[in-house]
């Protein structure tokens, strides 16, 4: 007699399950996001395998563990070197994604030619071997030892690793790939779970780094099950305009290093190029003497980088003001908006604001509160800011200015550069030597002392 099929209902966003279907998830809070999936309901096999498995399970006393100095090895490209903590770590799972056309693929391609002598298994489910080879003949890449593997059945998938044992697996995109005994189609929640598990499970295996290109969703997440991300070593995030040439390669979860850094590069007819110092890509093309531009120093990683802040304040045509910021966080942006009408008397409720980071980068740190104040303020009053100053600071809400991490690093960057003057918090100057630096250092502690210094 054919037991009675149970099934659960799982969400596709966070991975909660449940019995019962609902509408919304307790655990997430989103709405209508639960699949019913079939489950395994024969306890006599599963006591069975179980025991047969802890038999055969091997205890370790971590004293005992060998630790391999190969760990890691350098792709050649050394902005994603930074990004993934110094290099590839084997046996790791790295996933990557990004909008369409942004550039993953190729980025895919050009680690094969920086490790040309590495046997690199590239499996495509979008492209066939012939579009593959004709990039690379665009691009000049003159690759050996890679093999093209255009297949989504996860078991042949599997089968050649297994037969082949590449230095490197590249699965291009996890979206077009499915197991066949899985009832679903490909790129549905569990066929993502599913084969992103057998891939992670063949990668720890075999000691085999693995890279998995991922598609993203309208909000720029990636798409499929928010699980996904928790089952990967490293999840990278390409960000950039199609229309525009940099790209940025953000570190989103890194279990072998940090995830503040960040790679720039810019995309060229023979691939992508990197982009050593980010500072003077985003200050390239800077207004001179324009008001509502601001100079400041954000720190990714472990390197400064020195960006653009503009503000645009002009009167309303509405009821109701706008507030837009690109780049800044939008709720900061209200707080600073709130000090400065509070500590400097500015009527800011009839004018629409807009605040942008120029060049695409997103900063989160507070230590640029205060150059989007002073940003803010300029345009209000529209007086240019001199273009040779930097400004640093955060900002509290009793419009004090409070110290920032990293002052020297920001310092002897904005010095590299040629700035004349960069204005810091007074109480950042305690640990530094001010004589050493060829550029004009001046603390502050006010709101109101920083504003008074720039106009």
């Amino acid at each position: 007699m054919i037991g009675k099929v149970k099934t659960k209902y799982v969400c596709q966003n966070c991975g909660y399950s449940t019995p019962r279907w609902t509408g919304k998830c307790p655990e997430c809070g989103n709405w209508n996001t639960f699949v019913e999936e079939i489950i395994e309901t024969d306890k006599r096999k599963l006591s069975k395998t179980s025991s047969i498995k802890s038999k055969s399970a091997e205890l370790k006393n971590i004293s005992e563990v060998i630790n391999s100095n190969e760990t890691r090895f350098k792709t050649g490209i050394d902005e994603l070197d930074r990004v993934l903590g110094g290099g590839i770590v084997n046996g790791s799972v790295i996933l990557i994604g990004g909008d369409p056309g942004i550039g993953k693929s190729t980025l895919m391609l050009q680690i094969a030619d920086k490790l040309d002598g590495k046997k690199i298994l590239y499996v495509s489910g979008e492209e066939s071997a012939t579009q593959i080879k004709l990039r690379c003949e665009r691009l000049q890449y003159d690759l050996h030892n890679f093999l093209i593997l255009s297949e989504t059945d996860l078991e042949i998938i599997t089968a050649v690793i297994e037969n082949e044992r590449p230095d490197i697996v590249v699965v291009d995109s996890i979206q077009t790939v499915y197991r066949p005994e899985i009832e679903s189609s490909p790129g549905t929640i569990t066929q993502l779970r599913e084969s992103t598990s057998l891939l992670i499970k063949i990668a720890k295996n075999y000691n085999i780094p693995t890279f998995i290109v991922g598609h993203i969703t309208k909000d720029g997440t990636i798409a499929g099950p928010k699980v996904l991300e928790h089952m990967v070593d490293v999840v990278l995030q390409f960000e950039g305009e199609r229309t525009h040439f940099y790209r940025i390669l953000r570190s989103m979860k890194n279990r072998f290093g940090s995830t503040n850094e960040i790679g720039i590069f810019e995309m060229t007819d023979m691939g992508l190029k990197e982009v050593p110092n980010p500072s003077e890509v985003f200050l390239s093309q800077r207004n001179y003497g324009a008001s509502g531009c601001i100079i400041s120093a954000a720190i990714e990683g472990t390197r400064p980088i020195l960006i653009e802040v503009q503000a645009l304040v002009t009167a309303t045509s509405y009821g109701i003001p706008q507030r837009t910021s690109m780049g800044f966080d939008y709720k900061r942006t209200n707080i600073l908006i709130a000090v400065l009408e509070k500590k400097l008397g500015l009527f800011l409720n009839k004018f629409d604001i807009f605040l942008n980071i120029a060049g695409g980068v997103k900063i989160d740190e507070p230590a640029i509160d205060l150059a989007a104040a002073a940003a803010v303020y300029s345009s209000y009053k529209d007086i240019p800011v001199d273009s040779e100053t930097v400004i640093l600071g955060e900002v509290g809400l009793a419009g004090e200015i409070r110290t920032i991490p990293g002052i020297e690093k920001r310092i002897n960057e904005a010095s590299k550069l040629g700035f004349k003057k960069i204005i810091v918090p007074k109480n950042n100057l305690k640990n530094i030597n001010v004589s050493k630096y060829k550029i004009q250092i001046l603390g502050v502690e006010k709101i109101k002392d920083a504003i008074s210094l720039l106009v």
